[in-house]
């Protein structure tokens, strides 16, 4: 392949990655199992050593073939020096944060981040002595104010998740290099699937993702990557690497199968759940609707000018708060829309939250409603089926 970029995303997800050397004649990469790699020479051994961090056959956990494609189409897409693999999302936050920090360093996380990434910072960074702030996720250039002497982390994860709130990146990115310019700044991007919002390009160091979600994209592997700028992958690479790290090279072949057809699946998520999301907000039993791409949602003049498209998650809140009985009415009896955690497959999916239940996991143990929140997966079946089962579901609550 020509090393020209190129320029336009679908095209790139179709062949990132993919030179001779991975395909080796095929039209996807090889799969490449190994643990021992084979030295004819005790030169070969030598350069192999020289070379473990460039891309060089060294060791199974180092990665082969397999790992290398998948490594390099993320830096071509997400426009980073190197992507580190992990076995999961949660993996992925919680190595990369631990790579930056050390005893007596503070870490600033959104209030609204992934409650895992939440509970890595209370529950082990904690007990390793480095200290958690929280900010609200619209805070923008504000944040200058939350960040200490000793800040060296601030995570930002856009949209927030549950309920949906886009930061004003280059506002908080300007605000924080102002005050800490070596503090680094990493973001769960799993939303836009790396794609729909290019973190690096907003000054951002580090841009994870729970590739589990939308680049697997059929819901049957687990699998974390980040990918860094220049400053900060030799250190994320080498304690990914000591930390034991890695995936195996099936599920490394699946996420890269799933790029050639992510941006054709993005579209359909963004033009279906638009169209939910614009039905739910007429609806008579719906107090608001929590979509990026709707406005009057929080943040909505953020995602409007930094994304390029939305994704198929969001939420929305009923005008009542639903007993358990009715919860039970009108989750039980979904005909598409299934109960299952995760998201960013091809299925439709749907969860509850209660006010309380979303209170327990803010650091600050408020949130803003009083009605039953219900997050969806808009997948890829027929829009207008999906609406129905919507409809149904709501006739058995009135």
């Amino acid at each position: 392949m020509s090393d020209k970029p190129l320029h336009h995303q679908e095209t790139a997800l179709v062949h990132a990655g993919r030179s001779k050397r991975y395909t080796q004649g095929s039209v996807n990469s090889v799969i490449q199992r190994a643990s021992s790699l084979v030295f004819d020479t005790v030169e070969a051994k030598k350069h192999a050593t020289r070379n473990r961090a460039k891309g060089e056959l060294f060791y199974g956990r180092r990665g082969t073939l397999t790992h290398f494609s998948l490594q390099e189409a993320m830096c071509e897409l997400e426009g980073g020096a190197g992507c580190a693999l992990f076995p999961c999302g949660a993996a992925a936050v919680a190595n990369t944060i631990l790579a930056f920090v050390e005893q007596g360093d503070h870490v600033l996380m959104t209030n609204t981040a992934y409650e895992p990434s939440q509970d890595f910072c209370t529950k082990i960074l904690a007990r390793l002595g480095v200290t958690t702030g929280w900010f609200d996720p619209l805070i923008g250039a504000e944040i200058a104010s939350r960040v200490q002497p000793n800040t060296r982390v601030v995570f930002l994860e856009s949209p927030g998740s549950i309920t949906m709130e886009v930061h004003d990146v280059p506002a908080i990115v300007s605000a924080v290099r102002s005050v800490a310019p070596e503090a680094i700044i990493i973001i769960d991007n799993t939303w836009a699937a790396g794609v729909l919002f290019k973190a690096l390009d907003f000054g951002i160091d580090i841009s994870i993702q729970a590739a589990t979600k939308y680049l697997i994209g059929h819901s049957d592997g687990m699998i974390g990557t980040a990918v860094a700028n220049a400053r900060c992958w030799d250190r994320l690479r080498e304690n990914a690497y000591l930390m034991g790290q890695m995936v195996d090279a099936d599920t490394a072949y699946m996420t890269s199968r799933g790029l050639r057809t992510l941006g054709v699946r993005l579209r359909q998520h963004h033009e279906s759940s638009i169209k939910i999301a614009e039905w739910l907000a007429q609806h008579p039993q719906v107090e608001r609707v929590n979509h990026p791409a709707l406005p009057g949602s929080r943040g909505h003049e953020f995602w409007k000018r930094d994304f390029t498209g939305s994704s198929g998650l969001f939420s929305f809140v009923l005008k009542k708060r639903l007993n358990d009985a009715e919860l039970a009415a009108y989750l039980d009896n979904f005909t598409l829309f299934s109960m299952a955690y995760s998201w960013g497959g091809f299925e439709s999916l749907i969860l509850p939250n209660q006010p309380e239940q979303l209170a327990a996991i803010r650091p600050e143990g408020k949130v803003d409603f009083d009605g039953t929140l219900i997050r969806l997966h808009v997948g890829l079946e027929n829009v207008d089926d999906l609406i129905q089962d919507l409809s149904a579901g709501f006739e058995r609550i009135v």
